[in-house]
């Protein structure tokens, strides 16, 4: 950690969690209290059931229900104070850098327009927390967190299956975008789609073929205008668009350059599984790695939105203008 956040936790976060670290052992001991109930009942139902088989059915409920109830009544404790460390760790952090945090974003930004054009998968159930706002270089942005979960029905029975679970992120580009260009890692989103393009949201796009051959392998790219696409699309915005994926430890990076705001953004999603969490409430409190979990998590995407925009992506473009 930088001495910002060293300091940040060594005067105000560790003395709190400190204060917190009996509650954390009274709530956990309490999970253990209830599971065990739970399993005690289910055993005892289980007993009766072989013992008494005249009407099996309220047995059953016992034997099932019990250990389930058990765990859910015991989990109430921990859960509510992971909620709460979770959300003055990501409220200090987000401080520290000059940035908002809330819980849960009052509209995901964006969402629909990634959804138009392919970029999410279709979704029964969706769920949006960890929202972050700042700016950046004099560029306004945001990130959230999406969890995307299809219903699936095998005969009589109906599961919900994770589609999506990762990271959105919408920069407001310093230089205004016109037109719309789609980077998708998904091969399979645009199957059909050939040099007289197709339509998505109204928006005929055609495809826009990259100069760097190792872009190419990686990339599609669907555009409704071939120079703008080029334009915004330069070798180091691409290398730093697979950046992401490195830095986050995720996979399947795909962004949206869209003029749809009026000004112009730049949109991407990523999946990089669940982060800024507050980490196990089954290890002391004050371990500094929870702390800085999320602080790492954070700092890779700023430092993502910091090399999109940086003076030296600019001047490329504009190089490549005649600016």
């Amino acid at each position: 950690m930088d001495e910002r956040f060293q300091t940040v936790w060594d005067e105000r976060l560790a003395p709190w969690l400190a204060e917190l670290e009996e509650e954390r052992k009274r709530v956990v001991r309490l999970r253990w209290i209830w599971l065990g109930v739970g399993v005690a009942v289910g055993l005892i139902g289980a007993a009766a059931f072989f013992g008494v088989i005249e009407d099996p059915g309220p047995l059953m409920f016992l034997i099932i229900l019990g250990p389930f109830l058990g765990f859910i009544i015991g989990n109430t404790g921990v859960a509510s104070l992971a909620k709460r460390i979770k959300l003055e760790l990501n409220m200090t952090i987000a401080e520290t850098l000059g940035l908002t945090y809330q819980l849960k974003p009052y509209a995901p930004a964006r969402f629909d327009r990634l959804r138009t054009f392919g970029l999410l998968p279709s979704s029964d159930r969706q769920t949006f927390e960890d929202h972050f706002t700042g700016e950046r270089d004099g560029c306004d942005f945001e990130l959230y967190e999406a969890d995307l979960k299809q219903r699936r029905k095998t005969g009589k029975s109906t599961s919900y299956v994770t589609v999506f679970r990762g990271v959105i992120i919408r920069i407001t580009f310093p230089r205004k975008v016109e037109g719309i260009t789609v980077i998708s890692r998904d091969q399979g989103v645009f199957n059909g789609l050939n040099a007289l393009g197709r339509s998505f949201g109204g928006v005929k796009l055609e495809r826009i073929g990259l100069v760097d051959p190792v872009f190419e392998k990686a990339f599609e790219v669907y555009g409704n205008d071939q120079v703008l696409a080029r334009y915004m699309l330069t070798p180091s915005f691409m290398e730093r668009l697979l950046a992401l994926e490195t830095t986050l430890k995720g996979k399947n990076v795909r962004a949206l350059f869209d003029q749809d705001s009026g000004q112009g953004e730049l949109i991407i999603a990523a999946e990089t599984g669940n982060l800024f969490e507050a980490g196990s409430m089954l290890k002391p409190l004050t371990e500094e790695g929870r702390f800085s979990k999320i602080i790492d998590d954070l700092n890779h995407i700023t430092a993502l939105i910091d090399l999109l925009i940086a003076p030296s992506a600019l001047n490329e473009h504009e190089a490549r203008q005649g600016v």
